[in-house]
């Protein structure tokens, strides 16, 4: 028997890659949630290909509490169990992810910095930053 492979119809290399996701809420792939998978995917991509990035990941509204560390993280959604996805962001961090969470959700659930995984920062609010970022020539994504 014979096993078919996929052929790349259309394949893509960039050099440089100026994107802003923009992660409202959290769609699963499976258990993963697939904003995670989906910066996991371009940062694979951005490697073999070489390219020069910029990735920023603002997480808001209802996908902010990715960016909490264990303590708070359980305070916020009422388990024991810590935040499952802070190795997956920890990992976007370590290759050059700049992880951004929304000032205006931040305050809305009452969080401050200590509340906060390591290298997580806080801007004014997602949509001025996205905004803003747009207007420098970045790319959005929305998730």
């Amino acid at each position: 028997m014979e096993t078919a492979e996929l052929r790349i119809d259309i394949p893509v290399t960039l050099t440089d890659v100026d994107v802003v996701f923009s992660v409202s809420t959290l769609a699963f792939e499976g258990d993963l949630p697939a904003p995670l998978f989906h910066l996991r995917l371009i940062t694979d991509d951005i490697d073999n290909w070489g390219a020069r990035s910029t990735i920023i990941a603002v997480f808001h509204t209802n996908a902010g509490h990715v960016t909490l560390h264990d303590e708070a993280y359980n305070r916020e959604r009422n388990i024991l169990t810590g935040n499952p996805s802070k190795t997956l962001v920890a990992d976007l961090v370590r290759r050059g992810v700049q992880v951004e969470l929304c000032g205006a959700t931040a305050k809305a659930h009452g969080w401050i910095n200590a509340d906060l995984l390591p290298a997580v920062q806080v801007n004014t609010d997602a949509m001025a930053r996205t905004v803003e970022l747009v207007q420098q020539g970045y790319v959005k994504v929305s998730e």
